[in-house]
């Protein structure tokens, strides 16, 4: 799709990042967060200046979608060849094909990054992100059921990976 745009985001984005991710936050059980994450917080887990692992702000017809990325998967040297993927689009972007883009660039950047498995771990009540990464050939690797709990609910969360081609 030529009307999506993805731009590497800078710190002085964070704000938009943040606002965005805090909606999920209060509104949704995409994330497992009770309450609104601090800038600080959203910056340990999400990375600007990082060469393998980043951010990218998604436009689409010149209006700012949501944002994705590849972070880190666990602080050790034997997982540095694996990542974990987050797309976060504004409610009136979803359903337009932006997460299927956001997927195929994030895999293209981490075969480039020397990245050779993608995870992606999801509420299981998250059934347009479940639907997504079945359709991008994710298999499902992992299912935990009633393990987090929000809004008086306990939710399944569902992990999905992906091997990579290696280059």
């Amino acid at each position: 799709m030529e009307n999506i745009i993805f731009k590497k985001a800078l710190e002085l984005n964070i704000e938009i990042i943040l606002n965005l991710y805090n909606f999920y936050v209060t509104s949704t059980t995409a994330t497992f967060d009770h309450n609104p994450v601090s800038r600080e917080e959203l910056l340990q887990r999400i990375f600007l200046a990082h060469d393998k692992y980043q951010t990218f702000l998604i436009f689409y017809q010149g209006k700012m979608a949501g944002f994705c990325f590849l972070t880190q998967y666990r602080k050790k040297e034997a997982y540095n060849h694996t990542a974990e993927i987050g797309i976060y689009l504004k409610p009136e972007f979803t359903g337009k094909g932006i997460g299927r883009q956001a997927v195929t660039f994030l895999e293209q950047m981490a075969i480039n990054k020397g990245i050779r498995v993608i995870l992606a771990s999801i509420s299981g009540e998250n059934t347009a992100s479940l639907k997504l990464f079945q359709k991008m050939d994710y298999a499902q690797c992992a299912h935990y059921r009633q393990i987090g709990e929000k809004f008086g609910r306990f939710i399944d969360i569902i992990d999905y990976e992906k091997i990579l081609p290696f280059e």
